[in-house]
């Protein structure tokens, strides 16, 4: 059988984001091993606070052109807390990234999985199964993808612009309600709720009138709104009655650290980051340096964050193989919590980082 091959530029950046992308490397040549069909190929690149420390830069030259050109894009974490740009903010070449490829649609999903702590005692927060997507590229983050952006006028103040554009917000929208039309496909209720602030703000406001436009289009997929603080709220109250949300990107960035201490911490937080043309994936979590390199990591968060990507290249190739190999990890991180197999260090077990990874692929050949 002939294999298709997909270009993947790994940037395993800083703190355990070296021991995640690693872990998920193996998970993902297990799997392609497994299924056959297709070729992974992997290229790695330096970025991060420990390359600007050594370099001077924050992200190794011709990388951003080699991301570009390549199939996906895998990222393990980035940033130091002692290490800053000349004006004091995070070292961060993934949020230029976003803006120069585009990556418009931050798909951050939340699900439950059995025996891992859930720190909701209602039994129904064992059936949490969620997606926030959060646009990536406009919103309160513009100011921040850009330097120069922040306007200071003076010692005593300044300014950040928040940014919607109708073109990034329709696209935005559309996404999403693809997504819940899909997930509806799989037994989900197939509803996107819109969160805002539409009652106080003008930019939320033609958010909020751009989604309804775009509902129209979507007859078959329930649409409702919620303002951000009351979505706050009822992310606690009840969040097993959520399928897809959409919003701003700094709502968006809140919310989604809050469904992910939902259902285990940010051990469990996937997230891909999809525009027209390219998806950059890498698990929601930080660099977390005070565990780094002690093999302490969870690392089923960037492993999950590989089976979106394995989606993504599905989606755009028609390939179902490669699908296949997304749903059969997924399969087996759920698997391995069910029968007990999962014991990462975080949730109390006894496994570090290389031992989940392992076990992740002594199950994929027992699933799907």
């Amino acid at each position: 059988m002939s294999q298709s091959t997909y270009h993947v530029a790994v940037f395993r950046g800083d703190g355990i984001g070296p021991d995640v992308t690693d872990a998920t490397i193996a998970v993902l040549e297990a799997v392609q091993k497994r299924i056959g069909g297709f070729c992974l190929n992997f290229s790695s690149y330096h970025a991060g606070a420990a390359y600007f420390r050594e370099s001077g830069r924050d992200i190794e030259q011709g990388s951003e052109q080699a991301a570009e050109q390549a199939d996906a894009i895998l990222l393990g974490a980035i940033g130091l807390p002692e290490i800053r740009y000349h004006d004091g903010t995070e070292i961060a070449p993934h949020l230029r990234l976003r803006e120069q490829l585009q990556l418009y649609a931050g798909v951050r999903p939340a699900r439950a999985y059995p025996n891992t702590p859930l720190p909701l005692a209602d039994p129904r927060a064992s059936t949490i199964d969620l997606v926030i997507v959060r646009e990536s590229t406009e919103g309160l983050f513009y100011s921040a993808a850009v330097h120069g952006r922040a306007q200071v006028a003076n010692e005593n103040e300044v300014r950040d612009t928040l940014r919607i554009t109708r073109h990034t917000t329709e696209k935005l929208h559309n996404f999403a309600f693809q997504l819940a039309r899909q997930r509806k496909n799989h037994g989900r209720p197939g509803r996107v709720t819109c969160v805002d602030k539409a009652n106080v703000f003008k930019s939320m406001a033609f958010f909020r009138k751009i989604f309804d436009e775009r509902a129209e289009q979507f007859p078959d997929i329930s649409a409702d709104h919620n303002y951000i603080d009351a979505q706050a709220l009822d992310l606690i109250r009840k969040p097993w009655s959520f399928d897809v949300m959409v919003m701003e990107n700094m709502y968006g960035d809140i919310l989604s650290d809050l469904a992910g201490g939902l259902v285990g911490g940010m051990g469990m937080a996937a997230c891909a980051e999809i525009g027209d043309h390219h998806g950059l994936f890498q698990p929601a979590h930080g660099s977390a340096p005070d565990i780094m390199g002690l093999d302490a990591a969870n690392p089923l968060a960037c492993i999950l964050s590989g089976s979106l990507l394995l989606g993504y290249l599905a989606e755009q190739s028609g390939q179902n193989q490669l699908n296949r190999a997304a749903e059969i990890i997924e399969s087996a991180v759920y698997t391995g919590f069910s029968s007990g197999r999962l014991r990462p260090l975080e949730f109390g077990g006894n496994q570090g980082t290389r031992a989940v990874a392992q076990e992740v692929i002594n199950i994929l050949p027992t699933v799907g």
